[in-house]
């Protein structure tokens, strides 16, 4: 063999070709020059074979053993033995520790070094073998790896269920019969689990691991063995054409030759796309032969959408498949779900959850997490309660920390028991192990006094609730808040904000005490059209009532219905269909409810809108949802919808009055109106007609303090008191009172008599050293003084 061309002492293995002079010029180099130098496109291959600089000369010496066994052959004449099966090579197989191998037994490793010639079977092969020589120890036998591929690409769920490591499934017991009833059909034997994300496909699937491990099954299926296929663990890895389906081709194939193997592939429409190159085969190509003549059993699981986007086109593999429908569950059934494997989380957080608290967190779970499926979202709100109420307790961290250096110490103790039995006359090995032992009591005994003192945190109601709170954003107190307390109260806290209309205030609290009893249609939201003059308190009152259910002003949605007048802007709400601008950005109204789930959408002056937009609104104010043009379906239940409009109150305030007779005649004139300018089926899915009044002096004159409060806000940041005289703000309320604009003409008022000197002072400096101001009627005009 020839020798290296660098160091001159190692046989070559690694050959290049390099032109010189027009002429080819061969060198060879031995594995640690060829690792040393670099060569281009070796990193990657030494990197892959685990070379490193610790192992390079042992290999580089083994390597110089086996090679020398072929010495006198020249690399061509090598090459052409190894093709033509003439060379034996169970003595270079020899060389090589077991333990280098990927975890075949050497035998096998023979047989796979040894290309068999045309016509030649693998027991010729062996029968080629040099038998071992005579006092030569025989190599000792090692466990034979019968499932290749499927160990290497695959979980044995049967197993796992054997040794207690799957959750234990509770109800789905007509979906398992089922799927169990297809499995033991004699073709065509594969059932595949369709349903939303979260409603427990894969639990299934381990489900029938664990009845098959407890004997549950029909006679057919008591030996069969799940195995859960990892398409992400074949897939990766793979550089060449071939790579992928020989794995492929290799699960099948000893699924087959098994003929007890249960094949579960979670997202099965990943099959359709897995492995596909220019003129190569995808999974599902590979998999059809042998899933139509029942050769092996395939479990598959995937949502609706996907099965009807991947697997239904391709018909000839749909046809191989029986689809088993799992729906979601009830919330009494997801009760029992939880009830059944929330030992696992009282066990994972060290925490008890109540039955009372499991009912609460499929509850708030079904009501207020509409984006996701029981019982996964209950699960979720569980396990999320535990986490949270565990991450600052102190004695569990302590516990985890022992128990952590107590497996390290026990560690040290196993070494230093293999050196003392290496080294017995040591005797600093002695006091070494003393003292190890010394710790490791002292260790136990404070593990077995805190886990004595660390009872299981229960989780309350409370906790669920603030879980909720920080995925969907509603405040604690609104959840824990009685219900009948806070609407009995309704009115209260919006004449806090809103001044007069208590012909308004009280229709509204009344449509929301209905509504939130349960006497309204289920899944309905609130809807309510404001009608009034302009300035009266309308979009203030929303503003309230935003704040009264749900704690905050951003909880409002505000839609200008002005901006939807023409036909096509219908697709601003729900987003433009496909193939159009904008298709990916969503609908104004409900990409704004699927963030904000819980809001009071205010549709101001309703009446200027197109008629196709009233066409969209129907399907909102009736059933409580709408499905955008991504197909998704958003759910209006928690939402609160407000209608402004100025319809039939153009007409002059004194031609009503402004009594209860006044009242009744503006109603009873808007509500004629209503009917001319509305369709009967949209004001009928219509909660409450709510009519404003005009506003009359004494409601400004109440209106003046609310407002002046603004003002003291803003002189309080700055360090400044802020005192008005009655006199001041009955001069304010006759200025600017005017009852055709409301309110509004008020606010200019105080801008222009009191906020417009205010800042003159600020900024001249008047009031640097003084710590309030004075606003008093003097002389027929409002004077300040800064105090």
């Amino acid at each position: 063999m020839a020798k290296c061309v660098i160091c001159k002492k190692n046989l070559a293995v690694v050959f290049t070709t390099r032109f010189e002079n027009g002429s080819r010029v061969s060198e060879g180099l031995c594995l640690k020059c060829a690792y040393k130098t670099g060569l281009g496109g070796m990193d990657e291959l030494f990197s892959k074979a685990g070379i490193t600089d610790a192992n390079i000369d042992e290999l580089t010496e083994r390597m110089n053993q086996v090679m020398s066994q072929v010495d006198g052959q020249s690399p061509e004449n090598l090459f052409q033995s190894l093709l033509s099966g003439n060379f034996d090579l169970s003595a270079i197989s020899s060389n090589f520790d077991p333990e280098l191998s990927d975890g075949d037994d050497s035998t096998e490793k023979s047989s796979e070094l040894q290309p068999a010639s045309v016509g030649q079977d693998s027991d010729e092969i062996s029968d080629r073998r040099s038998p071992s020589r005579e006092g030569d120890p025989a190599p000792s036998p090692r466990p034979e790896k019968k499932r290749k591929f499927l160990d290497q690409f695959g979980t044995n769920l049967t197993s796992k269920a054997h040794d207690g490591r799957i959750d234990r499934i509770i109800g789905r017991d007509k979906e398992l019969a089922r799927v169990v009833q297809i499995l033991n059909r004699r073709a065509k034997n594969n059932p595949v689990l369709l349903g939303e994300p979260g409603v427990g496909k894969t639990a299934i699937a381990e489900g029938l691991a664990v009845k098959i491990a407890q004997r549950e099954v029909p006679v057919k299926l008591l030996h069969q063995e799940v195995y859960l296929l990892d398409m992400t663990a074949m897939v990766a890895g793979t550089q060449f054409r071939g790579q992928f389906e020989s794995r492929m081709k290799g699960v099948v194939d000893e699924a087959r030759k098994a003929g007890n193997i249960i094949l579960v592939i979670d997202e099965l429409h990943n099959i359709m796309g897995a492995g596909d190159a220019e003129g190569a085969m995808n999974a599902a190509n590979i998999l059809k032969p042998a899933l139509a003549k029942g050769e092996i059993r395939v479990l598959g699981s995937t949502t609706l959408d996907e099965y009807r986007r991947f697997i239904e086109k391709d018909s000839a593999l749909e046809r191989r498949f029986q689809k088993v429908i799992v729906e979601e569950p009830s919330p009494a059934e997801s009760v029992e779900i939880l009830k059944g494997v929330r030992d696992y989380y009282e066990v994972h957080h060290h925490v008890t959850y109540s039955d009372e608290v499991v009912e609460l967190a499929v509850r708030m779970a079904d009501r207020y997490i509409t984006d996701r499926f029981l019982p996964d979202k209950a699960i979720d709100l569980l396990d999320e309660a535990g986490s949270h109420c565990n991450l600052h307790n102190e004695v569990i961290v302590k516990i985890d920390d022992d128990r952590r250096t107590l497996t390290a110490l026990k560690r040290d103790q196993e070494a230093l028991e293999n050196q003392i039995a290496n080294s017995p006359e040591d005797v600093s090995f002695y006091e070494k192990e003393a003292d190890l032992r010394s710790k490791v009591l002292r260790l136990e005994d404070e593990l077995q006094k805190l886990e004595a003192e660390a009872k299981p945190t229960e989780i309350t109601t409370e906790d669920i609730a603030r879980v909720v709170e920080m995925w969907t954003g509603i405040p604690v107190q609104r959840i824990n808040e009685s219900e009948t307390e806070k609407l009995v109260k309704l009115e209260d806290r919006l004449h806090q904000r809103v001044i007069g209309q208590q012909q308004a205030v009280s229709a509204l609290a009344r449509a929301i005490r209905r509504n939130r009893a349960g006497f309204g249609k289920k899944r309905k939201p609130a809807s309510f059209i404001f009608v009034g003059p302009t300035g009266v308190g309308k979009t203030e009152l929303v503003k309230a009532l935003a704040e009264a259910l749900f704690e905050t002003e951003d909880a409002m949605v505000r839609l200008d219905m002005s901006e939807f007048m023409e036909p096509h802007t219908v697709s601003k709400l729900i987003g433009s269909p496909p193939g159009y601008v904008g298709y990916d950005d969503g609908g104004q109204l409900t990409e704004k409810i699927r963030r904000k789930p819980y809001s009071v959408i205010l549709l101001d002056e309703i009446e200027k809108a197109h008629a196709d937009v009233f066409n969209i609104l129907l399907q909102i104010l009736d059933d409580g949802r709408l499905t955008d043009s991504h197909g998704r379906l958003v759910s209006f239940e928690n939402t609160v919808i407000v209608m402004t409009s100025n319809a039939g109150t153009t007409l002059k305030a004194n031609a009503f009055g402004f009594g209860a007779d006044g009242y009744v005649a503006l109603e009873s004139r808007v509500q004629s109106v209503l009917k001319e300018m509305f369709r009967p089926e949209f004001l009928n899915r219509v909660d409450e007609i709510v009519v404003f009044s005009e506003l009359n002096k004494a409601e400004i004159r109440r209106i003046v303090d609310l407002m002046l409060k603004e003002v003291t806000g803003h002189l309080q940041e700055k360090g400044l008191q802020f005192v008005v005289t009655d006199a001041a703000k009955d001069y304010l309320a006759e200025k600017g009172y005017d009852p055709k604009y409301g309110a509004r003409p008020l606010r200019k008022t105080i801008q222009r008599l009191l906020e417009d000197p205010l800042a003159d002072l600020v900024l001249a400096g008047h009031l640097k050293n003084a710590s309030g101001v004075s606003a008093d009627y003097k002389d027929g005009t409002i004077k300040l003084d800064w105090i």
